[in-house]
């Protein structure tokens, strides 16, 4: 029998049979190798911010060498976490701005004037042309971005729904400049100063409320000018989208923006003709990790050189292994360390546009706009070398393992030069056209383009169809089940897919975005013929609409539709979000940033689920105020269940409460 390395589990099993059967090490092999871990570091009761350190505290040791005790030091681990992940999603609002801005001063084509004209009106823009009005949104965006943390930022309440606003101003949690609460979060959970988890708590849902407006909404909404709008439709997923015969270029991060020139330039007649000169059928770009969903998200408004999303960021690592991958461009996170040493034994070039995700092994040209041409141009050259070499050689091999088999076996003998002669022949010849092993992974459609934009579209223009369904019990509710994916929370995409499955059995209609979409998308959740898994109101909806029961927002960023989502069907029924039908669950959250996504779902008054103790366990005030306190002060409850089935229940359980309390 074949020795296979375990790997974990997987929700599917088309993957986790690739990768059993893979001579590489992915991430699936290294949890099964990290399954013990710290016990302080769980709890969030480990300190190492000064040299007397690192501090474990237990009941036999309570407190560090400085005396900060279990609640001091959690709640600063806890901040420090929520502010990096804050600090992502404006480092990327951030960029989009500026790429706004500079398209804007060069008269550049704006994709979708709708959107402009949309957002301009919510942040009460006017201008003498687009250009200037979106000149004007960059330049507002950047300016609360800069601000003191002693300044409000002013487009939190024309972006936040009104009754939001009003609690965060009652509460004191309105958020100042997003940068300047980053910096002010680090200070203060810094060496011997703020030793009050209540007052660092408050300081989460501050950085959860400038996390979410900006990089969450903003950044979807400045998108949408730039990159165009969605477009509901039924798409290919998973690895079978990925053609052996084209240069492949495989996209990991989140700033889709950044791609833009990419794009039109592989859509070229000079790109064609390059890749018809290289033997290939045209250059494509193959999504993985968020970047990928967003592509997929606005397919309507861009070309055919998206060939389709291939999977999340723990799929990442088998995409490459399929051997059809030319070339790797990151921009931003998800891009795990774990595809370095694949990229080196497959030849696998990679360029980095963002130093923050910076590779080891990869070439860095940092993305500027009055570059993009110029670095479009070094991409697609990269990728048409990178094809000539591996493009004809068959399934993942490489010149190195071909030049060791070319030659095995004469070193000891005497070499004739016709040996070499035919060796150096069997090493460069053309082995036959590679093949795809994956071309029947994945799910030959999923539902995308979802937006707060298209799904009010869908509807009539209105949620008052929506809203009707749920009055009559036929939908029960609205789950956001949405994040990263995650190996320890029961296995890649399991907890996922299967908590959906549950929500949806109860009647409860699923909407998510992120990484959570890829496992989705490839086991089938996406799918029209998903509504048999429903329970016999959703299903008879679903049939009669055409839709699934689970709706495809796209990348994590999406997260802030969402809640755009939440706030127009609040303002509908006249209530303010707390009190609507509709629970979060981030089963396998995974970063700082879902920390700080979290954050966001709190202050807005949602009941979130985790299907992962955040590393605060070890604090008693923090639990307290999470799950007990909050409910008094912005309606939010963080509710942990590491089950399946019971988390199903309770969700479910909250849902029937919030009819309750609007009379259903």
């Amino acid at each position: 029998m074949e020795n296979r390395k375990m790997i974990c589990p997987d929700a599917d099993p088309v993957l986790a049979s690739f990768i059993e059967g893979l001579d590489v090490d992915t991430s699936h092999h290294r949890m099964v190798n990290q399954q013990n871990k710290c016990g302080y570091g769980l709890q969030g009761v480990c300190c190492r911010l000064c040299s007397n350190g690192p501090c474990r505290l237990s009941p036999a040791r309570p407190k560090g060498v400085c005396g900060a005790d279990a609640d001091t030091i959690a709640a600063r681990n806890f901040l420090r976490s929520v502010a990096a992940g804050s600090g992502c999603y404006i480092h990327v609002v951030e960029n989009a701005a500026k790429q706004l801005e500079k398209a804007a001063k060069e008269k550049a084509p704006l994709k979708s004037g709708a959107a402009l004209s949309r957002l301009a009106e919510a942040l009460q823009i006017t201008g003498r042309d687009d250009w200037e009005k979106a000149e004007k949104i960059a330049q507002a965006v950047k300016e609360d971005l800069y601000r003191p943390v002693d300044e409000k930022m002013e487009l939190v309440e024309k972006i936040g729904y009104p009754a939001r606003v009003e609690t965060w101003k009652k509460l004191g949690i309105l958020p100042g400049g997003a940068k300047d609460e980053i910096f002010n979060a680090v200070v203060k959970t810094s060496t011997n100063l703020n030793s009050d988890p209540v007052n660092m708590l408050m300081q989460c849902l501050r950085l959860g409320i400038s996390t979410g407006v900006y990089g969450l909404v903003l950044t979807n909404l400045i998108n949408d000018i730039l990159m165009g709008e969605g477009e509901i439709g039924f798409d290919p997923v998973g690895m079978n989208v990925i053609d052996p015969e084209c240069i492949n270029i495989m996209v990991t991060g989140h700033q889709h923006a950044l791609f833009s020139d990419l794009e039109a330039y592989l859509a070229s007649d000079e790109v064609r003709k390059m890749a018809e000169e290289a033997g290939a059928k045209a250059v494509k770009i193959v999504g993985c990790t968020c970047v990928g969903q967003d592509f997929q998200l606005r397919k309507a408004s861009g070309c055919d050189v998206f060939c389709g999303h291939a999977g999340n960021n723990y799929t990442s690592e088998a995409v490459l292994a399929t051997g059809c991958i030319d070339l790797v461009v990151s921009e931003f996170n998800c891009t795990l360390p774990g595809i370095e040493p694949i990229c080196d034994s497959l030849q696998i070039p990679q360029v980095c546009i963002d130093d923050v995700a910076k590779k080891a092994n990869a070439e860095y040209d940092p993305y500027q706009y009055e570059r993009r041409r110029e670095i479009s141009q070094n991409i697609v050259s990269k990728a048409l070398a990178s094809y000539r070499i591996r493009g004809t050689r068959g399934q993942g091999q490489d010149l190195l393992k071909r030049f060791s088999n070319a030659f095995s076996g004469l070193s000891s003998a005497r070499m004739e030069p016709s040996d070499l002669q035919n060796a150096l022949e069997s090493l460069i010849a053309p082995q036959g056209g590679r093949s795809n092993p994956m071309a029947q992974h994945g799910h030959m459609e999923a539902i995308t383009g979802v937006t707060e934009v298209t799904l009010k579209n869908f509807l009539g223009g209105n949620y008052s169809a929506l809203i009707n369904l749920i009055k009559e019990g036929k939908i029960k509710g609205i789950a956001g089940i949405v994040g990263c994916s995650n190996l320890r929370a029961k296995g890649h995409d399991v907890y996922t897919v299967e908590l959906a499955k549950e929500m949806i059995k109860r009647d409860i209609l699923v909407l998510s975005a992120g990484c959570t979409c890829g496992g989705l998308e490839n086991c089938g959740l996406m799918s029209r013929e998903a509504a048999e898994l429903a329970g016999p109101g959703l299903k008879e909806v679903c049939k009669a609409l055409g839709i699934p029961p689970v709706l495809n927002f796209g990348p994590c960023l999406a997260i802030g539709r969402m809640e755009l989502v939440a706030g127009d069907i609040a303002r509908e029924l006249g209530v303010d979000i707390p009190q609507l039908p509709v629970v979060i669950s981030a089963p396998q959250w995974l970063e700082e940033q879902a920390l700080a996504d979290g954050a966001f779902a709190l202050a807005l008054g949602f009941t979130l689920h985790l299907g992962l103790p955040p590393f605060v366990t070890g604090s008693p005030v923090i639990l307290d105020v999470l799950t007990n306190q909050l409910k008094d002060l912005t309606g939010g409850c963080l509710m942990v269940d590491t089950d399946v089935e019971s988390s199903a229940k309770a969700l479910e359980q909250v849902i029937i409460e919030k009819r309750k309390g609007l009379g259903l």
